[in-house]
C-alpha cells in the first residue's frame, strides 16, 4: 500500500472527507508520502502544488469544492486501486518577475497564469516585448495575461483566450477588455518565449500583477517566462486526464 498524505481545505465537507479517508487508509506527512491526496477545489489544488513542489511527489485531487477542473471525482471506495491506475501529467509553471516604482523586485511562480490588471479608474497602457523585440508599442486595456496550457481554461478562457492542448509547447497571451487595438485577441507564443510588459503612465494608470493569487501592487514592469526547472506531477483517473478535460471543455 502506498503511503498517502491527505490534505484538505477548511470547508466542512473537505474536512469531513479528510477524517473519513485518513481513518480508512491511514495518513502520513507530505514529506514521507508516496502520493498526496488533496481534498478541495481548484484553488486548493493550486495551493497544494505550490506548497509541495519541493517534494517532487505526485498529487491526486478529489473534488470537495466547486468547479474541480484539476480534480478527480470524490468517493471513499477503492482509493488504492484508483491511485495505482492513475495517469500522470507533468506541468511546468510560469516565473514572474515584477518591479515596483521603488525598484523592488518581486518574484513568484504561477501554475495557471500571470495577469496584469488595472488598479485605478482608467484603462491600463502596456508595452509588450517578446524576446527583447517590442511587438506592441501600446495596448490600452483593462489588463493582459500570459497563460500555461494547464491554466488556459481558467481566467484566460473567461477573457476569450484560446484553450491550449496540455501537450502543446505554447503560451497564450490574452488581452482583457482591449480598447486599442480594439478587439485584439492576443497571441500564441512558444513555451520558451520571454514576455515583458512595461506599464506606461504608471502614476496616472496604476497596474497590479498577480501570479496565482500572489499579488504585487503598482508595478512598472513584469517579465514572464516558463520555468522548466520546476515540475508539478498531477494524477488523474484513466480517461479523465487533463488533456481530455481540455478537449471536452471546448464542446460544452
Amino acid at each position: 500500500m502506498q503511503k498517502i498524505a491527505f490534505v484538505a481545505n477548511d470547508t466542512e465537507v473537505a474536512r469531513t472527507a479528510l477524517t473519513e479517508l485518513a481513518g480508512r487508509y491511514g495518513s502520513t506527512s507530505p514529506e514521507e508520502a508516496d502520493v498526496i491526496v488533496a481534498l478541495g477545489g481548484d484553488g486548493f489544488m493550486l495551493q497544494t502544488l505550490h506548497g509541495t513542489m519541493h517534494l517532487d511527489v505526485p498529487v491526486y485531487g478529489m473534488n470537495r469544492g466547486t468547479v474541480g477542473f484539476l480534480m478527480n471525482g470524490y468517493t471513499d471506495d477503492k482509493l488504492i486501486e484508483r491511485l495505482e491506475e492513475a495517469e500522470e501529467t507533468v506541468i511546468h509553471p510560469l516565473h514572474m518577475k515584477a518591479e515596483t516604482p521603488e525598484g523592488r523586485i518581486h518574484e513568484a511562480l504561477a501554475i495557471n497564469e500571470v495577469s496584469l490588471l488595472r488598479a485605478g479608474p482608467q484603462a491600463a497602457k502596456l508595452r509588450i516585448t517578446v524576446d527583447t523585440r517590442v511587438r506592441m508599442e501600446e495596448l490600452v486595456c483593462d489588463g493582459a495575461l500570459v497563460s500555461t496550457p494547464a491554466g488556459s481554461t481558467a481566467y484566460n478562457y473567461s477573457a476569450h483566450g484560446p484553450i491550449l492542448p496540455i501537450g502543446s509547447d505554447v503560451l497564450a497571451l490574452t488581452a482583457i477588455a482591449p480598447f486599442r487595438p480594439r478587439r485584439w485577441r492576443g497571441a500564441l507564443l512558444p513555451m520558451n518565449a520571454s514576455v515583458r510588459f512595461d506599464v506606461l503612465e504608471p502614476e496616472k494608470r496604476p497596474v497590479m500583477a498577480d501570479a496565482d493569487s500572489r499579488a504585487v501592487e503598482r508595478v512598472t514592469s513584469v517579465e514572464i517566462r516558463a520555468d522548466r526547472s520546476v515540475r508539478h506531477r498531477l494524477l488523474f483517473d484513466p480517461g479523465h486526464g487533463l488533456e481530455e478535460r481540455l478537449i471536452s471543455e471546448q464542446f460544452v
